[in-house]
């Protein structure tokens, strides 16, 4: 008897699990927890390009060796695109982002339009923070902590935004894309995507610079 309850148990078990994933509070708590995270960090890397401003050989907390380092990542041209800081950009688009989240989680319900531009602007700034990684990577040849937990940070409020947009139809799609990115949400597959994506990215780091990481 008591092994048929646990059998029972097991997929009421998971249903709570999947309602408590797809519930506002579960969205917009994820959602405000990591943009809190990207904030703290983008004002950190505030903090460093103002230093960096006064003095480029400064020596950050986070020069840890010639692959890890914000110092050199944050006197590149890249790191400056738009003539100041990228990290102002941070702290503007993530309060944006908070407000969103508390006000979502005190029941406030945003327009369809309101919500597919945030879709927009927040799709512009995920691939924005990726092309930086990308540049880190590949052209400056250092990675700085903070700006990784940037990358991560926006990742998932990306992946959360999307997952919310996609289940309250605020994206605009035509009814069979709708129907068939509903169910790939529904079925938990973002998730699956989003933590594959995460790995392949720690994968790249790791076989791109292996051991001088810990140098």
């Amino acid at each position: 008897m008591s092994d048929l309850m646990d059998v029972d148990d097991a997929p009421r078990a998971t249903n709570r699990l999947r309602a408590l994933r797809h519930s506002r509070g579960w969205i917009f708590g994820t959602m405000l927890f990591s943009a809190l995270v990207s904030l703290t960090a983008s004002f950190v890397l505030s903090v460093d390009a103002v230093l960096l401003a006064a003095d480029p050989a400064a020596d950050l907390s986070c020069n840890v060796n010639a692959v890890v380092s914000c110092g050199a990542v944050g006197i590149s041209w890249q790191a400056s695109l738009l003539g100041f800081p990228n990290a102002f950009l941070g702290l503007i688009a993530e309060s944006v982002v908070i407000t969103v989240a508390v006000a979502s989680l005190g029941g406030v319900r945003f327009p369809r339009w309101f919500m597919f531009s945030a879709q927009v602007v927040y799709t512009i700034g995920f691939l924005f923070a990726y092309w930086l990684f990308q540049q880190s990577m590949m052209v400056i040849g250092s990675l700085c902590p903070w700006c990784l937990l940037v990358t991560l940070s926006t990742t998932l409020v990306f992946a959360t935004l999307t997952h919310f947009n996609i289940r309250e139809n605020n994206l605009f799609l035509p009814p069979r894309a709708q129907r068939a990115a509903r169910e790939f949400v529904d079925a938990d597959n973002d998730v699956i995507v989003v933590a594959a994506w995460l790995v392949l990215i720690v994968s790249l780091v790791l076989l791109k610079y292996g051991a001088a990481l810990f140098a």
